[in-house]
């Protein structure tokens, strides 16, 4: 039976990136040797993390000025070292979900350490999450403005580059190269690859150079910006494979066509399936219409069917569909769309669920 990926992280790959992955395990560029046993010292390798840093700027049309970071650590260690980074006097923040509220959490306690204040703007938090909030003023004497794009968790996605004059800064590990970016509004963006790009163990920051360097305060040499820079992502061991897969992930991209081809898959994708739930009369959404995610796509049994969602659950497993069960904060369902994801699968899904409801 074949298997449909809907799993939110780590995710789906591209099956040729698998294959040229596993080959590599095997023997890295012609060496004898596996990718997993390679010195990162190597020209070998050296060449894919040029490669990689390179193509990562073309397919987002990156701009003179930026650099562009392969670390470990996750998302999760930049809530702290973006902050470390960048926060001299005040950070603004909207919280729009588990991972903002993170974020937030972690500069709070970097400011408990070296002073500075967290300003949070706006919170969608008293409706669990299920919008993005719209009416709130992006400060100007904010240090920088933080957001998180796509909340995997609650389904709730901002589509779109703020116009600001304060410093722009975004956790965008769920949605990158899901849409085309207009980059140079922003000054650093940042990642974890388990997303859309890799397997987990890489991160990836996109850090305008004259953003670093302003605060007074010292830094850890693993949390300073500027030190992995001048050192190409290599001042410790990178994390080798992951940015290999990355690599190739990114090659598929440009061989698809690039990122604006990528979205409309997406927005095919997505429109498949949020018009089934939409016209079902056991499935509903979670989140308001206009701000539904493209990448991850909430939903509950209506609430006369609840009873039904352990058996939809054990229906759909049977049939092949795999990683549907909604995070613990939502309940339901969530099948993430991410890149990777062809739609044949999503057509395979809205197949099941509609042969669930024929039955009920």
């Amino acid at each position: 039976m074949k298997k449909h990926n809907f799993t939110a992280g780590p995710c789906i790959l591209n099956d040729l990136v698998l294959k040229d992955a596993a080959s590599a395990c095997l023997n890295f560029a012609g060496t004898g040797l596996s990718l997993l046993e390679v010195s990162h010292r190597d020209k070998e390798f050296d060449g894919v993390m040029i490669e990689a840093r390179n193509l990562f700027k073309e397919l987002l049309d990156v701009p003179e000025g930026y650099e562009v970071l392969f670390l470990g650590g996750g998302a999760s260690l930049q809530f702290y070292q973006v902050p470390l980074n960048l926060l001299k006097k005040k950070a603004a923040f909207i919280n729009t979900g588990t991972w903002a509220t993170n974020a937030i959490k972690q500069a709070r306690i970097m400011t408990q350490v070296y002073g500075g204040e967290v300003e949070v703007l706006a919170s969608s938090e008293d409706k669990n999450f299920s919008y993005i909030p719209k009416d709130f003023v992006i400060p100007e004497d904010a240090d920088y403005f933080h957001f998180t794009s796509n909340n995997t968790i609650f389904g709730t996605e901002i589509r779109k580059d703020f116009d600001t004059k304060t410093r722009l800064v975004a956790d965008m590990s769920s949605d990158i190269f899901s849409r085309p970016v207009d980059v140079s509004k922003y000054d650093l963006i940042y990642g974890g690859a388990q997303k859309n790009i890799g397997p987990a163990g890489a991160t990836f920051v996109l850090v305008k150079a004259d953003v670093l360097g302003q605060v007074e305060r010292p830094l850890p040499d693993m949390l300073n910006y500027q030190i992995h820079i001048k050192k190409d992502s290599m001042f410790n061991t990178p994390p080798v494979f992951p940015v290999y897969v990355a690599l190739q992930t990114m090659k598929w991209y440009k061989e698809l066509g690039g990122v604006k081809v990528l979205e409309k898959m997406n927005l095919d994708k997505a429109a498949v399936l949020y018009d089934a739930i939409d016209s079902s009369k056991l499935f509903r959404g979670t989140v308001a219409t206009e701000d539904r995610s493209i990448m991850n796509v909430c939903f509950v049994m209506k609430d006369e069917y609840k009873e039904l969602e352990k058996e939809f659950a054990t229906f759909a497993a049977s049939r092949g569909m795999v990683g549907i069960k909604g995070h613990r904060s939502v309940g339901g369902f969530r099948a993430s769309l991410y890149n990777a994801m062809p739609i044949e699968s999503v057509r395979a899904l809205v197949s099941v669920m509609k042969e669930f409801e024929a039955k009920h």
